[in-house]
Parts: structure tokens; sequence; C-alpha cells
């Protein structure tokens, strides 16, 4: 695999997590080409912002596939945006709902599917791709502000806008905050039913605690990240690791013995500019010998 962090050393499957490929570059689709897993039994969390335009998703989607034992795909708010040049002009719920019918034929998980269960080397884990979207409650970046307009205003003053508001369309409800809230309360309920004493691997393409948003260059920018309804979930949900992107600041930090990783590829600007190069998957789990 293409700028592998670590080394395996169970014997075993892994569970592997990449986000934010953004395929509409050439010098990450041609990453994405030469991904391969250590083992075919390998499992990789796909989590979001893999390209604009459906066909590309499609495509990326399909090339890992080819390579990975299971892929697991959950989206970020690229793929629900709907560009002008996308012959796929679905908005809203009924393009998430496109994109999940097409992906699903792919033979690729989607947070739609029953949540599949990974035996880790330390016993099984369920895996459970999320679609939550933010609600503008991360306010910490606007000073003063105690509504969603408020805040909104301050950060257009600042010159940070998120392109979300022109090209992210929450159809058929009237906001994104409503449709963060209708998300969250649906995976809830999912998660809620899963066997108490099973631990859970949560991956979503936004933070779902607003920490790793604290070292923003831009500040105002985390009303477009997260929010505060899953602040606990780690803890709610019995999490053993966390898994998001959106950020495009690949790094691990823990909360309450939990690890979250940050698992962005990121623009060819970003990458290129490390001396480490781009970072390929990330190891989130070692699984047991033998297991599939």
């Amino acid at each position: 695999m293409i700028g592998s962090v670590q080394t395996t050393t169970s014997g075993g499957p892994q569970l592997l997590a990449i986000s934010d490929l953004h395929v509409g570059y050439d010098a990450n689709r041609a990453l994405v080409e030469k991904m391969r897993p250590e083992s075919d039994d390998d499992w990789l969390i796909v989590a979001g912002d893999v390209a604009e335009r459906a066909a590309d998703i499609l495509w990326a989607l399909g090339t890992l596939k080819e390579n990975f034992g299971t892929v697991i795909w959950l989206p970020g708010n690229h793929e629900v945006w709907t560009p002008n040049d996308d012959p796929v002009t679905l908005r809203g719920e009924a393009r998430y709902r496109h994109l999940v019918d097409e992906i699903g034929r792919l033979g690729i998980i989607t947070p739609e599917d029953p949540y599949p269960v990974f035996e880790s080397a330390k016993g099984p884990v369920a895996v459970c791709p999320m679609f939550l979207l933010y609600d503008y409650s991360w306010r910490d970046g606007t000073p003063g502000a105690t509504t969603k307009q408020q805040a909104l205003d301050h950060s257009t003053e600042l010159g940070i806008v998120c392109t979300d508001e022109m090209l992210l369309h929450p159809d058929p409800l009237p906001g994104i905050d409503d449709w963060c809230r209708a998300r969250v309360a649906l995976t809830a309920e999912r998660l809620s039913a899963l066997d108490p004493e099973l631990p859970t691997v949560l991956a979503n393409h936004w933070p779902l605690h607003r920490e790793p948003t604290r070292v923003l260059r831009y500040p105002s920018f985390a009303l477009w990240c997260g929010t505060e309804l899953t602040e606990d979930w780690h803890i709610r949900f019995r999490a053993t690791e966390v898994v998001y992107g959106h950020l495009h600041i690949p790094r691990i930090i823990h909360r309450d013995g939990v690890r979250f990783t940050e698992a962005s590829l990121g623009y060819p600007r970003e990458w290129g500019a490390r001396d480490a190069g781009p970072l390929g998957p990330r190891r989130i789990l070692s699984g047991r010998p033998g297991a599939r």
C-alpha cells in the first residue's frame, strides 16, 4: 500500500481507513490506483470526500473494491454536493440515496447496511459507518454568537464560508442542520439496538467531538465540522476507535481512553508539502489470525 504508517505484526487481516481521497485531482487518482492491501482479507473504511461527481465516486470505490476484501464507505460533504458539471443533478437526500444504491451494487457496505462485525485480535467489533453532517452548533470560533445566523454572519464577515453553503442542498428538509438532526436521531437508534456487550468502531466524515477542530487555522470553520449532539458518542456507544476526516489534518488524539484517527489523504498541495509524502490507509485494528 502507499504511505503505510505502521507494520503488520498479527498475521491476520487488518481494519484500515482513509478519507478525503479527492480523486478529481489527477495525482490523487493515481494514488488510488496504486493502493493495495497487505492481505486479500483486509477491510478498508473510506470515510468520505471521495469526489464530487458521481462517476468519479463510483470509479474510485470500484477500483478499491477490486483490491480490498471488504470496503466500507460513508459520505462526506463533497459526495452530497450537486456540482453544476455533474450529469447526476439530484439534490440532498435523493442524491445520497442514489449513491447508496449505486455503491451498494459494487458490493460495498454503506451507512444504510447492517453494521459488519470485524474479528479483531481482541474479539468482535461492530464497524459502524455513519452519515451525520453538522448543525452549526460548534461556535467556539465565533465569539458572542448565540444563534446559527449570528455565527454564519460573523464567519461571512471574516471571509470564511464553506462551499457547502452553495452546493450542499438538504432537500427535502429546510436546512443542513435539520438534516443533521434527523441523521443523528436515526443513527443513535441503530447504535442503541446493538448488543450492549459489543464494542464499536465509529466512522464518520465529520469529527464526533470538537477537540480536533481546536487546531484549525480559521476557528470559525468549525461551524461546518460537526455537532455537539455526538460529543459523548465514543463513550455512549462503546467505541474502541473513532475514524474521521474532513479537516485534512492527519493525526491521532486520545480522549477518554479512545483513539481518534483523522485518516485524510487530502489535496496534492497538502500532502505534497510533507516530507513523508501522501499517507495511505491507516491501521485501525489488527484482526485475529485466520479470520476473514
